[in-house]
């Protein structure tokens, strides 16, 4: 099969033939039909996470037709989706506690596993999420992750219904949080960098659109900081309201600033990260994206242009999410 390889990270993947792999008990064989190109998978690429699988196959939104099944409840032909989170203890006191998103021994898809850039990948059968046959794989690739985060992050900002949200950066996941707040009635306030962004942005319902470090117009009771910018951090802050939270939601952020105490955090404001997500907040989001359709914004690129995906990404070239179509 055609995959891609992080041969050596902080240089381009290689395109490469692999074999297609062979699904442990209680795993999954899925083909491949989209995978979303995820900000995470330019870490891995990059340098900027630690290597946890040498020569790894990054990409974790996977929407994919089931081949072999060899667990109970799935069959070839079943239309499932592969996502970041690829397995966890269960026997942790996260896990019980149902934060199975913090269990110390939680392994990912892309990362300590080969992932969808390629045309098959394997998944654990208690980690595949059921997906409908009705909507297009490009669409759906990018819930996978972008969405699912999105909304874990949303809920970390606690902004309350009919609130006022303030998002930093624009991208595959921003998009679709910020469909999420507008849906259950809160003001959006955007602050990203790219000209096309602030557009999307607008486009989707946001009342403002203004440069990555600008002031929203108004005191924010929480937001979300989707840019792996530390430099935002400050600004972020001192745009919330007293009592409000800001929620980081990327794997990977660069150095942080000094803060000030009175102007960044006095007055109950709170810094929060966010850290993947649980199995139920995955079909919470894909419920509610059911009942709610969300505009998905994307880029089709076709599988053997993987490397010019995450380049258009790295340069902030893709408006909303970019996919690979196997």
């Amino acid at each position: 099969m055609l995959a891609w390889r992080v041969a050596v990270p902080g240089r381009p993947p290689r395109r490469c033939r692999a074999d297609v792999p062979e699904p442990a008990p209680g795993e999954l064989l899925v083909r491949v039909l989209a995978c979303g190109v995820c900000r995470t998978d330019l870490h891995v690429v990059d340098g900027d996470l630690p290597v946890r699988r040498p020569g790894v196959v990054p990409g974790h939104e996977v929407v994919g037709e089931v081949v072999v099944s060899r667990a109970p409840g799935y069959a070839p032909g079943d239309r499932v989706g592969v996502p970041w989170l690829r397995s966890t203890c269960g026997a942790c006191r996260y896990c019980l506690r149902g934060r199975e998103n913090l269990c110390p021994d939680s392994r990912y898809t892309g990362w300590d596993a080969d992932g969808g850039y390629a045309e098959y990948t394997t998944v654990p059968a208690g980690f595949a999420l059921p997906l409908p046959e009705g909507p297009s794989p490009v669409v759906l690739a990018p819930l996978l992750c972008a969405g699912i985060i999105g909304y874990h992050a949303l809920l970390r900002a606690e902004v309350p219904d009919g609130g006022v949200l303030g998002v930093y950066g624009f991208g595959a996941s921003a998009h679709l949080a910020a469909q999420v707040a507008l849906a259950r009635g809160m003001t959006v306030h955007v602050m990203t960098r790219a000209p096309a962004a602030r557009e999307l942005a607008l486009d989707l319902g946001a009342a403002s659109a203004q440069g990555a470090a600008d002031a929203p117009p108004q005191p924010l009771d929480g937001a979300i900081l989707f840019a792996p910018a530390g430099e935002l951090v400050p600004p972020a802050l001192a745009a919330l309201d007293r009592g409000g939270t800001l929620a980081v939601a990327g794997i990977h952020l660069t150095e942080v600033p000094p803060l000030d105490y009175q102007r960044h955090l006095f007055q109950e404001r709170q810094l929060r990260s966010v850290t993947s997500n649980t199995r139920a907040q995955a079909r919470e989001f894909l419920d509610f994206a059911a009942e709610h359709p969300l505009r998905v914004a994307t880029t089709p690129y076709p599988l053997d242009r993987a490397g010019a995906a995450l380049d258009d990404l790295r340069a902030d070239r893709v408006t909303g999410a970019a996919v690979l179509v196997a």
